[in-house]
């Protein structure tokens, strides 16, 4: 199956010249003492006022929102206190993710806190799955639990909840799930999402929720002592940011509003070395950090996002999440160095699976034309492990360019393969094409389906299967569109080189944390050179030295190696990228980290109209003189002189940017791309040397040092390219 090269368009926010906008920016500027570049990107944010803007920048507790106006959370406290005062056994039932992790571990540390007896109940994802089951209520009761409170989940238990009353067990529902239908008739039902719920701001990950709730309840503790409200809410802040931090940012919820303060709380606890030590462990394990915490490095969403997040997530990805949780929880220092080491170990096994899972999967696509003319990649196996098949689908998504779903039948009931097996599916799709409406015109196939626009889960009967793959990718036809393969990358605006500077890059760590709905802001500079570039961490990066207006640049491009460029030393090309400040031998400067390069545009512009020009001369169109297609023989001289120093060097293949390169070092007059096209025909045809056109603009020559002298003049293609010119005399 081919890979699809998704075309990538860059995007600015900001252009000036808009007078009411640049007005605006200015005030900002002013009334903040802010450079006016990071009022735009302030602006750019959407915060258009100076209130607003400052607010943005400020972070107190007191700009967190009521816990209170969460609907039925008055109704939470009071059973949750209630529980507490009259000594019940309170289970957490939580979900195996990390969002799910953490929402138990803040429950749990702070119920324990003011006297609570409490059980956790965490569903083990191969065997039980997701939500809440009447066997684990079976076996909650038995434990003699009165209160269950769900966490990251819940909100879809209407049945559940009933039985549980037939117990005499109550529910209190925590959730930041879609509500759909009825809610559950539970004691108290806590969710952004209710539709009758006033909460100012909706994206609360479960563990945000969670931490309202608690807040909630430290509130009404405090307020009975007879002290201030706040002080319950600053010492929850104080206590659990860390964890409620790696929870919201694990769930790539919006970094904004309350959001961003808690995790702004939490991240600094965790770069103070005042978090918790399951956490400071995992972190130290994730980027291999030494020293006291005065010299660790400053700890960001993305190190929580890609160290600390996927080796919480591997326990109950393939193992089970208890251990994540009794890690959050341990502060002996032997129990928090073995949990560590067991959640590394489960996370390099997870790692081995997931690329046995994705070989397999490429190999079925490139092996089978099953799948060249599908829009929706459809796989399944009997034997992937269904806590890793999400991540292999956005893997899959990435190379193809596809939406795609992989259904695991692991597990399934009987030693021979039956249409009644269930298939546990999940789907990632592209920008344009919403995997779970797709998923609900196919509804009448599946056991059950959900999920959000670019993520979904399904589960499906193998007799089913390949109709479903039918359906699907006809809903994909009649609703896919050719802009659905582009991607938009978005820049906040230009940049001048003399911009990217210290204090600028110092200036926009007051933006941060980053992460969704407050992204690491991005870039354009047009018309740059390259001056160096140097493979490093063993050809996986690259280094470059960028140059512009005399201004020279250091530019790291993580994750592409050299030959991924598609840029050479010499080069003129536009970039897009991040400002960081690198922190080298205790000398600071700033650096670009790339995120996209490309040939300067009036570059590659001109070099298509040449390209045009020459399929429409050697199609028999005439030109004029003055456009320098015919070589002379000091073009021929020049070029074939390139030729055999490279020839000599052991490089025989050449594409034609890089042969003009090497033609046009000197000050003598520029080869263009006609002319070239017809110097290289005619050396072949002149078995001057042998030049084999490879694929577009690729060439392979090969020398021969003894070659007889040739009159150019000989050459069919050249007369044939002369009597094409308009100016007569230059046919002379």
């Amino acid at each position: 199956m081919k890979e699809i090269k998704r075309e990538k368009i860059w995007e600015r926010k900001y252009v000036s010249g808009d007078a009411e906008r640049d007005a605006a920016i200015a005030d900002i500027s002013k009334t903040l003492g802010v450079s006016l570049l990071f009022a735009v990107l302030l602006y750019n944010r959407g915060y258009t006022t100076p209130e607003e803007a400052r607010r943005f920048l400020c972070f107190e507790e007191t700009d967190l929102h009521d816990p209170f106006l969460l609907a039925d959370m008055q109704k939470a406290v009071d059973r949750i206190l209630r529980a507490v005062d009259n000594d019940e056994k309170i289970y957490i039932y939580g979900d195996y993710d990390v969002d799910g992790v953490t929402s138990v571990s803040v429950l749990y540390l702070y119920l324990t806190s003011i006297g609570a007896r409490v059980g956790i109940k965490i569903p083990k994802r191969e065997g039980e799955g997701y939500g809440v089951s009447m066997a684990a209520i079976d076996t909650i009761a038995a434990d003699g639990c009165t209160l269950i409170i769900t966490v990251d989940t819940g909100i879809t238990a209407n049945a559940e909840v009933e039985y549980a009353k037939t117990k005499g067990v109550d529910f209190v529902v925590t959730d930041h799930h879609e509500c759909h239908g009825e809610l559950p008739e539970a004691c108290a039902v806590v969710n952004p999402h209710r539709p009758d719920c006033p909460y100012p701001f909706k994206e609360l990950a479960g563990v945000g929720v969670v931490f309202k709730t608690v807040c909630a309840c430290a509130m009404e503790i405090s307020e009975r002592a007879g002290e201030r409200a706040i002080d319950g809410v600053r010492k929850v802040c104080n206590e659990y940011a860390d964890l409620v931090a790696v929870g919201t940012i694990a769930d790539v919820m919006p970094l904004v509003d309350e959001n961003r303060l808690v995790v702004s709380l939490g991240l600094s606890k965790l770069e103070k070395g005042t978090g918790r030590a399951g956490l400071e462990a995992l972190l130290d394990a994730s980027t291999k950090r030494e020293g006291d915490a005065s010299k660790r490095k400053k700890v960001t969403s993305g190190m929580i996002g890609f160290g600390i997040a996927p080796r919480i997530n591997a326990a109950g990805r393939i193992s089970d999440a208890l251990i994540a949780v009794k890690l959050m929880l341990a502060d002996d220092e032997d129990e928090v160095a073995a949990y560590t080491e067991e959640l590394c170990e489960t996370n390099r096994q997870r790692q081995i699976e997931e690329n046995r899972i994705a070989a397999e999967a490429y190999e079925m696509l490139e092996n089978s034309c099953d799948y060249d003319n599908d829009k929706v990649i459809v796989l399944a196996h009997d034997n992937w492990q269904q806590g890793i098949i999400g991540i292999v689908s956005s893997r899959i998504t990435e190379k193809y360019g596809l939406p795609s779903i992989l259904v695991s039948f692991c597990g399934s009931d009987g030693d021979e393969p039956h249409a009644l097996d269930d298939g546990k599916g999940s789907g990632r799709s592209i920008k344009g094409l919403n995997l779970v409406e797709a998923l609900g015109a196919c509804e009448d196939l599946l056991v059950k389906y959900g999920g959000h626009e670019l993520a979904a889960g399904l589960t499906v009967k193998r007799g089913q299967l390949e109709e479903f793959r039918k359906r699907i990718n006809e809903y994909a036809d009649a609703h896919m569109t050719e802009d659905m393969f582009r991607i938009s990358l978005f820049a906040e605006c230009e940049l001048s080189m003399n911009e990217v500077n210290l204090e600028f890059a110092t200036e926009l760590q007051r933006l941060e944390p980053f992460g969704i709905g407050n992204a690491s802001p991005q870039f354009v500079m047009n018309d740059v050179n390259v001056r160096r570039i140097t493979s490093i961490g063993g050809g996986k990066h690259t280094k470059l030295i960028l140059q512009k207006d005399g201004i020279c640049m250091t530019a790291m491009y993580f994750g592409v190696g050299e030959g991924e460029l598609g840029v050479e030393e010499g080069d003129d090309v536009d970039v897009l990228f991040n400002i960081d400040v690198n922190d080298y031998k205790n000398v600071r400067s700033a650096q670009m980290i790339l995120h996209d390069i490309r040939l300067c545009q009036a570059y590659a512009g001109k070099l298509d109209e040449e390209k045009r020009r020459y399929e429409q001369i050697k199609a028999g169109d005439a030109y004029l003189i003055e456009e320098c297609v015919i070589p002379t023989r000091d073009d021929f001289a020049r070029v074939y002189t390139a030729l055999r120093r490279e020839y000599r060097a052991g490089n025989n293949i050449l594409d034609t940017k890089g042969i003009l390169k090497l033609v046009n070092t000197s000050a003598q007059e520029r080869i263009g791309y006609v002319k070239l096209k017809y110097v290289l025909r005619i050396l072949n045809e002149l078995s001057i040397c042998v030049v084999e056109e490879l694929g577009s603009d690729i060439y392979r020559f090969e020398i021969f040092f003894n070659a007889n002298k040739t009159n150019i003049e000989k050459s069919s293609i050249l007369k044939k390219l002369k009597s094409q010119c308009a100016n007569r005399q230059c046919a002379d």
